[in-house]
């Protein structure tokens, strides 16, 4: 980190000394003319922060907070562009005018407005592979935490799945499932830091979200761009008076859907059945647990900005505070904001420095949602929740811990302080020529502290003594961790326009480097007092500690070459060339090409008659992009030493291989081809947009059987010898149309239809993955099936009677399911050998969707604004985990399947009698992941501007919302959004991403989705 900053500090002294002077005489015979004007939308509102450029030139200003701009232009025949993100790029020739107001209006479809494709923007139908926007504004008006919840169901071949539990992340897939064990998740640029961690961003503080989706889009970031990259682009201040804004909501969260478990009455029944040796003790109770262990909690968000600056300097602050106390009793999370994004123009055309900087802290309140959410759906509704002040004990009765005690018992928070920034020095020395060095920094500290207080199973504690839950000793774990990393990037962009030929030349070096450390304390009898929570006032003979590190360094060459002729025909090519520390020497570089074409039909003479097509692009690219998101020692052999061997009966001690590596490890690569249709017409009043993808991942990681006697600990090693596609077509359209000054509405929707084929896997060997209790394994992941596919037995109906039990024989007319009981699950004999065991299973779906699909809508009336968005997905399979993983007897059911499952006076085809605990892995338990949801929902009113005028404000709008009003489902469980997998290390600042696609899909102990209810107000003074 030391070397970076002298090198960066050094070349920013080399760079400023000979420049500035340069900079001073450049351009002295040149003849200006001052162009000034206004700039307004479409409504007759000014704009600010319009860019304002000399075409083919670095000159520029932007538009102040009242739409005006002024501007010193060296030719008075030049053509002045206007770019603002999210509206419609405007050419106006001059022609002598010293006065110019213009106009601008919202891009209808994307199509013409200006989107970031990393190191630099383009107008949208420049661009040649596919590219996705959503505005800022659209994400902020959503009371979310995260801002990819806020695009969910927006863009086309973007599916994100989210939780509802506070401070988490969604899950986002970009086009499919992109790996299976590097890691899936897309790579998120922020303001030019390069992260995967995004929930230290506030959303109020979004301009825009550009999500690059193919690889000749994606390829200039080659190494980490295999799954996709969502470009963030943060808000800048604009010259004039300083603007103050506040914005803030406030409402409640609860869950949208809670399984109803089986009252008293029907648990008694069904014990009557599963266990009639049971006992049921009689304390008069009818709990409902899940009613006991959720709650509805508030959340507020405030924000306050300020922004505003002169030619010279401009700046934007904002501060946040967001607080979610979630739907489970004793969890919150709270965070607080800060960002600055500063900018100096030190030499007026030629030299300019900008610091975009931000801090986050927050606060987690955990809880053990694992233990809780596993004990609440099993705990029995005869014991009692709490009575009197003593808990009921669950333990005692069936082996179920009682969730509450749970809860009270454990204080669990940490502390995140989270520091983000970049700063650049940007130089012209020439109109055509802008060279730019930056330096970013990505730091972050973590501080948890877990009290688990004692308790024992005594009459103090439960209202009857017994069972296993209790701890006889306390016991604090502190955990500390930390993570830095710093990213120097140097390019230098040419850009010229001459006749009709329009050239954007970029090249650039970049150095990334990434260090953390993980230290784990733990002691017990620790006294119960706030004040003495520390390691120190705990027993030392208790004591264990864990420490852990990562380190590595990715450095690249990068170049793009962008070329339109005539604004007709397009050319992109790009090249990156990336080294990863991540990989052994000898495959430590990856070489990541792309390229891409296009045509402008709608520019062609044979079009200019015709009057249907506003806009009709034709265009195709490919790329190569890579993926090193693994383990920094993935490649490297470690040692186990001072482990006892008796050697000729005398004790030796020795040393052992912890792991067997694979030391020719090399990246995955995925190579990926896409062709798009863009137009619009009826006047661009519809917009739409065809993509046809094929994604296909080589040298995919996977993990290979070994034999024992090698000495491996698991007898398997990760090795790249896999490979999958993932092909699909996307479709857009949207229409917008304003039938007065007083009305206007738009209304889209996007489909996604996604197929992902495993096709090489393993030289033959599968990957087993999702355990479920004592069912095992229940996923296959092999050749010919999409990645994660659920395998298990083929349960074809219930046995009504002894009679189809003796009917159900072998080819040799043996009973093949002798042991079953009317009522009981009759499984399929897939092999015909007459016996039901794991030789039955049947691939029986997968988590991954066939398709998902947005609809949006909007209107505004006066001052009234009205929107909407629905989301959904259909093709997919959900295992119902929680139901099947059955510890004891005792469990509790759920209440639908107590009131449809078999009996003698009632019987079913669908449900067995009774779900016994050695019940083995079928499609019994697996449901449709089918869903339609009602998104977003808001309704707003804002002040007539002749109110605002007397009461001296800029605007003032207030408005309800609700999120995930409501959800048409076929799953019996909570949501049928699930985030695959656990959590895995993979350095400090990316440690909330890592989960599994081979175990998706599965609902074990989930935090249910939550629907949200909220009041806001935005003001600007």
């Amino acid at each position: 980190m030391k070397s970076g900053l002298l090198l960066y500090s050094i070349f920013l002294w080399l760079f400023l000394q000979p420049l500035a002077t340069l900079a001073r005489g450049s351009g002295a015979f040149m003849q200006a003319i001052t162009v000034k004007g206004t700039v307004r939308g479409s409504d007759g509102t000014p704009i600010p922060g319009v860019t304002i450029q000399v075409k083919g030139t670095s000159t520029g200003t932007v538009s102040q907070p009242d739409g005006t701009y002024s501007i010193n232009v060296p030719d008075a025949n030049a053509t002045l562009q206007f770019s603002y993100i999210g509206y419609t790029q405007q050419e106006i020739p001059l022609a002598g005018r010293t006065t110019l107001d213009v106009v601008m209006s919202s891009s209808t479809s994307e199509l013409e407005q200006v989107v970031v494709i990393g190191y630099g923007t383009r107008r949208k139908r420049d661009v040649t592979g596919a590219v996705g926007n959503v505005r800022g504004e659209e994400i902020a008006k959503q009371p979310v935490n995260t801002a990819t919840q806020g695009v969910q169901g927006k863009l086309a071949g973007v599916q994100i799945i989210s939780s509802g539990q506070p401070g988490s992340q969604p899950q986002v897939r970009v086009r499919g499932t992109g790996s299976m064990l590097a890691g899936a998740e897309p790579l998120y640029v922020v303001d030019g830091i390069l992260t995967n961690d995004i929930r230290n961003i506030n959303t109020a503080d979004i301009v825009s979200m550009d999500v690059l989706k193919d690889a000749s889009a994606s390829a200039i970031y080659g190494v980490r761009a295999a799954n996709g990259v969502i470009i963030i682009t943060t808000k800048r201040g604009q010259a004039g008076k300083m603007e103050v804004s506040y914005n803030m909501n406030i409402g409640w969260r609860q869950a949208a859907n809670v399984v109803k478990m089986a009252n008293r009455q029907q648990y008694v029944d069904y014990l009557a059945v599963a266990g009639p040796q049971v006992t049921i003790p009689d304390f008069g109770a009818d709990s409902d647990w899940y009613d006991a262990v959720l709650r509805k909690g508030l959340q507020q968000v405030h924000n306050i900005s300020l922004s505003g600056g002169s030619e010279k300097f401009l700046y934007y602050f904002n501060a946040g505070y967001l607080t979610d106390k979630g739907i489970v009793k004793d969890n919150q999370y709270d965070r607080f904001t800060i960002r600055s994004n500063n900018e100096w123009n030190i030499v007026e055309d030629k030299l300019k420095f900008v610091a975009q900087l931000s801090y986050m802290h927050n606060k987690t309140d955990y809880v053990q949602l694992d233990d809780i959410y596993n004990n609440t759906y099993r705990a029995a509704p005869v014991i009692p929740i709490t009575r009197n002040g003593k808990y009921g004990n669950t333990s005692a009765f069936q082996n179920v811990g009682n969730p509450i005690l749970t809860l009270d018992k454990i204080f669990d928070e940490m502390n995140e302080n989270r520091l983000q920034g970049t700063t650049y020095l940007e130089y012209s020395p020439w109109k055509w020529l802008r060279l730019r060095s930056s330096m970013g920094v990505n730091q972050g500290f973590q501080n948890r502290r877990q009290f688990n207080d004692k308790y024992l199973n005594d009459e103090n504690t439960f209202l009857v003594a017994g069972g296993n839950q209790q701890r006889p000793e306390s016991q604090l774990t502190m955990v500390k961790e930390e993570g830095t990393e710093w990213l120097w990037e140097n390019t230098a962009t040419y850009q010229q326009r001459f006749d009709k030929h329009d050239l954007t030349v970029l090249a650039g070096y970049t150095a990334q480097k990434y260090s953390g450390n993980y230290l784990q304390g733990l002691r017990r009898n620790v006294p119960n007092s706030p004040d003495l929570w520390y390691l120190i006032a705990g027993d030392p003979n208790t004591s264990t500690n864990t420490a852990d590190g990562d380190k590595y360094a990715r450095t690249s060459i990068l170049a793009r070459v962008n070329y339109s002729y005539d604004d007709k025909y397009l050319l992109s090519a790009s090249f990156r060339n990336d080294a990863s520390s991540r990989f052994p020497s000898d495959n430590r570089n990856g070489y990541f090409p792309a390229f891409g074409l296009g045509w402008v039909i709608s520019q062609e003479d044979f079009m200019k008659d015709q009057q249907f097509f506003t806009f009709l692009k034709l265009r195709g690219s490919w790329g190569r992009i890579g993926n090193d998101n693994i383990a920094s020692n993935l490649y490297i052999l470690t040692a186990n030493s001072g482990l006892l061997y008796f050697f000729n009966g005398v004790p030796t001690l020795g040393t052992n291989l912890a792991d067997i590596k694979d030391r020719n490890l090399k990246w995955e690569t995925t190579q990926e081809y896409d062709f798009g249709l863009e137009f619009s017409m009826l006047d661009s009043k519809l917009t739409g947009e065809v993509n046809y993808y094929n994604k296909e991942t080589r040298d995919a990681l996977v993990t290979v059987r070994i034999p024992g006697l090698l000495g491996d600990p698991d007898n398997e090693y990760t090795t790249n010898a896999g490979s999958f596609v993932n092909r699909g077509w996307e479709f857009t359209l949207g229409w917008k149309d304003k039938i007065s000054d007083d009305f206007d509405y738009t209304i889209g929707g996007n489909l996604t239809l996604n197929d992902n084929e495993v096709t090489g896997l393993n030289q033959g060997q599968p990957l087993f993955r999702g355990g479920v209790g004592q069912q095992g394994n229940i996923t296959k992941t092999d050749n010919g099936q999409p990645i994660g596919s659920f395998f298990v037995l083929d349960a074809d109906g219930v046995f009504q009677n002894q009679g189809e039990i003796d009917a159900y024989v072998d080819k040799n007319g043996n009973k093949i399911q002798p042991n079953a009981q009317p009522g009981d699950l009759r499984y399929r004999d897939v092999n015909g050998d007459g016996v039901i065991n794991l030789d039955d299973r049947v691939y029986a779906g997968s988590y991954q969707p066939k398709f998902y699909y947005g609809i949006n809508a909007g209107l505004n009336y006066k001052n009234i604004d009205f929107s909407v968005d629905f989301y959904g997905n259909a093709g997919n399979k959900i295992y119902n985990g929680k139901k099947a993983f059955r510890y004891d007897v005792t469990d509790n059911i759920e209440a639908s399947y107590a009131d449809k499952r078999w009996r003698p006076d009632r019987p079913s085809s669908t449900d067995p009698r009774t779900l016994p605990g050695g019940i083995p892995a079928s499609d019994y338990f697996i449901e449709s992941g089918n869903f339609f949801r009602l998104n977003n929902i808001t309704i707003g009113y804002t002040l007539p501007k002749a109110l605002l005028e007397r009461i001296k404000f800029e605007r003032l709008r207030v408005y309800l919302t609700s999120q995930n009003l409501f959800t048409v489902k076929k799953f019996s469980g909570f949501s049928p959004e699930l985030v695959a997998g656990q959590a895995k290390r993979d350095g400090f600042l990316s440690l909330q991403n890592s989960t599994s696609p081979l175990e998706a899909g599965i609902e074990l102990n989930p935090y249910p989705t939550t629907k949200t209810f909220a009041i806001g107000l935005n003001v600007t003074f």
